[in-house]
């Protein structure tokens, strides 16, 4: 239902989790994973009569979903060729591979579809240019090439959905996009800026969107506000992962909403203890549906999180994220153990390109190199002779040095292009690297 958000009562979308929860722990009791974790835990189905009892079942970990056969990560009885096998990106180590199927996929789909109705899109009449990871057994494979979006084409003609993969040339997605007209444009925030940078420089002069939607990585504040001046176009992000489905998205308010009646998200410390609202915080994720590979009480998503009590007047009576504070694997870790999340310092070129009432930082990665030492690159503008690049450097490392300390070396390096990108991935180069331990 993808209306269920705006049309039900707090009390009535709870009582719909309360069931959703029953039904996919009754469904995991088939798969031999999850069979086997909650019967050396003492759980029956019986057990769980709502969200409340969710802490009942113990929690399940990449290397739970790593380690096991792939036969047990399906029903009893099924067989694997039913099943479409999905991937993450591996991009904090080795990949976790899941099964899914059509249900699953188009309750995902709806997911995307509220998202985008949010912002008066029609996923059948609005013009769509998608850029999305369709490497082989990725996830986006699977919806834009294998099942799910196929599916629907002897139904609806989907003419008006144009997709690339995110390893092609930003230059020919840019020339395709320029002949196709796009009213919304979709894809990582990286590549997202890459074409924003190129239509500064008078490319794809006709692409006009009249939104932006942004997912897949951390959308610092630089980003955005330089995607949204070049398209003049709203920009909203939308969060999710491979394993559940889009979790959150920002609606017209710029509130980020849980998509509550699909997944169940828990707040909790390094011991897996809730924590309070305005407290940083790891995830524990359950998808309220699907009849491939279960996701319940997952803690594989490397992402700090900031909850919320708070409330939006958008119409929508889901919960709100207060903040996506970025992945784990890429807060820098002070000498003295203290970890800053990425959202606390990825939004400094911003403020000092605002400062100087300039956008001569076209793109920039900050890589921690050791706990003491952080590495900016930058790539410039060159045709914007002021600042001199010297004052605008020592305005970064000033600022860096402010949030980070003293104590910590800053290099601010101009670059011709921003290239490194993690191990194993095809997505864009991240805003971040940290290439130390986090313990």
């Amino acid at each position: 239902d993808t209306n269920r958000v705006w049309r039900v009562t707090k009390d009535e979308l709870e009582r719909y989790r309360d069931k959703a929860i029953k039904r996919i722990v009754k469904h995991a009791f088939t798969v031999p994973l999850y069979y086997k974790k909650y019967k050396a835990a003492g759980v029956k189905p019986s057990d769980i009569n709502g969200i409340k009892d969710i802490e009942k079942l113990p929690i399940i970990t990449k290397d739970d979903l790593r380690n096991s056969p792939l036969d047990d990560l399906i029903p009893d009885g099924k067989k694997k060729g039913n099943f479409s096998m999905v991937s993450t990106s591996g991009s904090t180590g080795k990949p976790v591979t899941l099964f899914t199927e059509p249900y699953t996929m188009f309750k995902t789909l709806i997911g995307f579809i509220r998202v985008i109705r949010e912002y008066g899109i029609s996923w059948r009449k609005t013009r769509m240019s998608i850029i999305a990871d369709l490497s082989a057994e990725s996830a986006e494979e699977a919806y834009f090439t294998g099942t799910a979006i196929p599916s629907l084409k002897p139904i609806f003609s989907l003419d008006n959905m144009q997709t690339f993969h995110v390893g092609d040339d930003p230059e020919k997605i840019l020339d395709e996009m320029e002949r196709f007209n796009p009213e919304f444009i979709g894809g990582y925030p990286g590549t997202l800026k890459i074409l924003a940078i190129l239509k500064r420089r008078g490319k794809g002069e006709n692409v006009n969107p009249r939104w932006i939607g942004s997912s897949g990585a951390i959308l610092d504040d630089y980003t955005r506000k330089y995607i949204e001046d070049a398209f003049d176009a709203r920009v909203f992000d939308v969060y999710g992962a491979t394993e559940c489905s889009p979790i959150a998205f920002e609606c017209r308010n710029g509130n980020y909403h849980v998509q509550s009646d699909l997944v169940h998200l828990e707040f909790v410390d390094q011991e897996n203890i809730s924590v309070a609202s305005g407290t940083p915080a790891n995830i524990l994720v359950t998808r309220l549906f699907g009849r491939g590979t279960p996701i319940i009480r997952y803690s594989g998503i490397s992402d700090l999180i900031t909850p919320t009590d708070g409330e939006c007047s958008c119409g929508m009576v889901t919960p709100l994220i207060e903040k996506i504070e970025g992945r784990k694997v890429d807060a820098v870790v002070l000498p003295n153990g203290k970890i800053i999340p990425p959202s606390s310092f990825t939004g400094i070129p911003y403020k000092v390109m605002r400062k100087f009432n300039t956008k001569k930082i076209e793109q920039f990665q900050i890589i921690q190199h050791d706990y003491d030492r952080i590495e900016i690159l930058t790539v410039i503008d060159k045709r914007q002779k002021e600042p001199k690049v010297e004052v605008l450097f020592e305005a970064l490392k000033d600022a860096y040095q402010k949030v980070l300390g003293k104590d910590i070396k800053v290099e601010v390096r101009e670059v011709e292009e921003i290239s490194t990108r993690r191990d194993g991935t095809v997505t864009p180069p991240p805003v971040v690297i940290s290439k130390v331990k986090k313990e």
